[in-house]
């Protein structure tokens, strides 16, 4: 009896606990797969990926149906209809690099709310959708999967009162699966303090993952009124005259995780390699907080208001008027009625810096497509790059 409590128990360990993985040099990126379809220098591709500067590689996306079974978001590009072969060639990069893991990732903003949460409320659903998973990353070979719901408790389609618990008891679902199997399992999750509030439960949740990337970007953007940077490291001045803002920072949002009971080895610092544009009301107006009526004119490439790849900034734009915010340590741009707060390897080099300073796993980086992966600029990848350098 007492030797099958034991086994009992060291099963139930290796379930619910994580793999163990090497930390404090994690680069984690993502690979968005629409960008095989851009324009120019923008068209990306896994032929475009240097794989020695990540640690572990996210393809981005599949989508979830709402009776529990993968949705394939891109057939052409994911092998369905024996096209592109975009998962075979991503993982193919382990032939060359033993080390790297690649991972696939479910959900991302647009996939939304509603089918995660109507599939982790319902425990045949949950378990559905663990076996489905399970099957997938065993089909293709995946290294692990990635869960990125934005967001449990928030958004169209959640359910606030339940949907921070579920979260758990979907991940435990997928950990049973999962770790048993060797496979990683790691999540995309919330930066900002009322999302995490909302929607995770962070000591059950960090008992769960093998890492937790947390989004520390899209603090601000065209959907506010006024001007704002994506990813401060720091709060400015004018952030602690508007209330809740003074939170909206990097260093806030890694600090409340590891405040409510993550730990830091497990937590990768999200950065974003693109820049949130605005339209100014008065183009002589160009401080935090002045007024816009709307998003920064599309670029050539990703072709969407309020939005600019670092690559379209870097080659398209760098006359526009450089500017360095030294209480948040980011830089901006602006050029008469136009204004782009962005990330660049001055700004990385302290986000990395701080990262280090509070013992973290590592970074992880949204996306590689809009780092100046072409080079047109100077050095391929300066974005990725200053992330190796420093962590390094």
């Amino acid at each position: 009896m007492k030797n099958q409590v034991f086994i009992s128990f060291c099963v139930l360990t290796l379930i619910f606990s994580s793999i163990s993985i090497v930390s404090g040099r994690n680069i984690v990126c993502y690979f968005a797969s629409w960008t095989v379809y851009r324009p120019g220098n923008g068209l990306f591709d896994v032929s475009n990926i240097e794989p020695d500067l990540c640690t572990h590689i996210n393809f981005a996306f599949i989508g979830l149906h709402e009776d529990g079974t993968i949705n394939i978001i891109d057939k052409w590009e994911s092998d369905d209809d024996g096209k592109y072969h975009g998962f075979r060639n991503l993982l193919d990069l382990r032939n060359s690099h033993p080390s790297l893991k690649v991972l696939v990732s479910m959900g991302g903003w647009n996939e939304g709310t509603k089918n995660f949460s109507k599939v982790a409320a319902d425990p045949v659903l949950r378990k559905t959708l663990a076996n489905n998973v399970g099957a997938f990353v065993d089909k293709w070979g995946f290294d692990g999967f990635d869960i990125d719901w934005e967001y449990p408790g928030s958004r169209e389609g959640s359910n606030v009162t339940i949907d921070k618990d579920n979260f758990v008891a979907l991940l435990e679902d997928l950990a049973a699966v999962l770790h048993p199997k060797g496979k990683l399992l790691t999540a995309a999750v919330a930066g900002g303090v009322e999302r995490i509030d909302l929607g995770f439960d962070v000591p059950r949740v960090n008992e769960i993952l093998d890492m937790i990337n947390v989004m520390v970007y899209d603090f601000h953007g065209h959907f506010e009124p006024f001007v704002g940077h994506l990813s401060p490291l720091h709060a400015s001045s004018l952030d602690y005259e508007n209330g809740r803002n003074a939170t909206m920072t990097v260093a806030t949002g890694i600090e409340y995780w590891i405040y409510k009971g993550a730990s830091p080895e497990k937590i990768n610092l999200g950065i974003a390699t693109y820049g949130r544009s605005f339209t100014l009301k008065d183009p002589n107006n160009t401080q935090l907080y002045a007024p816009n009526v709307g998003g920064g004119r599309s670029g050539p490439y990703t072709r969407q208001e309020g939005f600019l790849g670092y690559n379209e900034i870097c080659e398209l734009h760098s006359d526009w008027t450089y500017h360095w915010d030294d209480e948040q340590k980011v830089p901006h741009r602006t050029s008469g009625d136009q204004w782009v707060g962005y990330e660049d390897p001055a700004s990385l080099k302290y986000k990395v810096e701080f990262a280090v300073s509070k013992n973290l796993g590592g970074m992880m980086m949204w996306a590689f497509d809009t780092d100046d992966f072409g080079g047109h600029c100077g050095d391929t990848y300066p974005l990725l790059k200053t992330l190796k350098n420093h962590l390094a």
